[in-house]
């Protein structure tokens, strides 16, 4: 497999920067996961599927500029695959109809798992203020897994074990009250946990201090470390 960051800033975009977005590919295949606020002009090539871990714009917004590329160019409509509902409000932004052509909408309830092209895509439900569905993907004897936005959970150990590329959220470097958001510092301790090789700080917001994060990460977590900036 292949991945490719798109863009990794949480909430909003910096300067220059793009929200999430990550293009994974394996045998032709195209898969992009979470079409945040920026991906869409970073996407190069026609892609396959989109999977859309929850309904914040920052996951999701760049969706509509992808679906009028489609129909402007008369590319193949793409698999959109997401939690219910969490597409209602960015699927609305056009006139009834449009762009429906550009899609086959593929609902589902976090804890599923199924196929995406040739990867074996298994949704685990993680906390947050939505309806928040982390993915492990697997194919050709590699697994990535990612969490979308999530609070401290038990299940982010089934998400992330023995994974070879962990993408964890880490809105913060080290602390935040919140229930439903994460830290650089949990991130490491989630890949120390699971065994994970390989560790991608991710959604960090522009006002979080990334050497800090680094250093947080790190001090739970011995394995190869980064922060997902746009290739």
């Amino acid at each position: 497999m292949k991945l490719t960051i798109l863009g990794g800033d949480g909430a909003w975009p910096s300067y220059g920067g793009a929200c999430s977005g990550y293009l994974v590919e394996h045998a032709g295949f195209r898969l992009l996961i979470d079409p945040g606020y920026g991906v869409a002009a970073r996407v190069g090539a026609a892609i396959d599927a989109v999977y859309v871990t929850h309904g914040h714009p920052d996951h999701c917004a760049d969706l509509n500029p992808l679906l009028r590329r489609i129909d402007a160019t008369e590319e193949k409509p793409i698999d959109v695959y997401a939690p219910a509902h969490a597409l209602d409000q960015v699927l609305a932004l056009d006139r009834p109809g449009w762009l429906e052509s550009t899609y086959d909408l593929h609902e589902f309830t976090p804890g599923e798992a199924y196929a995406i092209g040739p990867f074996r895509a298994t949704t685990v439900d993680l906390p947050h203020f939505l309806a928040n569905a982390g993915i492990r993907l697997s194919a050709g004897g590699e697994t990535i897994a990612y969490t979308g936005d999530t609070g401290p959970s038990d299940r982010l150990r089934e998400l992330a074990d023995g994974v070879d590329i962990l993408l964890h959220e880490a809105s913060y470097a080290r602390t935040t009250d919140s229930e439903f958001l994460s830290t650089a510092r949990v991130a490491g301790q989630t890949a120390a946990a699971a065994q994970a090789k390989n560790l991608i700080l991710t959604h960090l917001f522009p006002t979080t201090d990334r050497e800090e994060a680094m250093r947080a990460a790190t001090s739970a977590y011995d394995g190869p470390v980064t922060i997902a900036r746009p290739s």
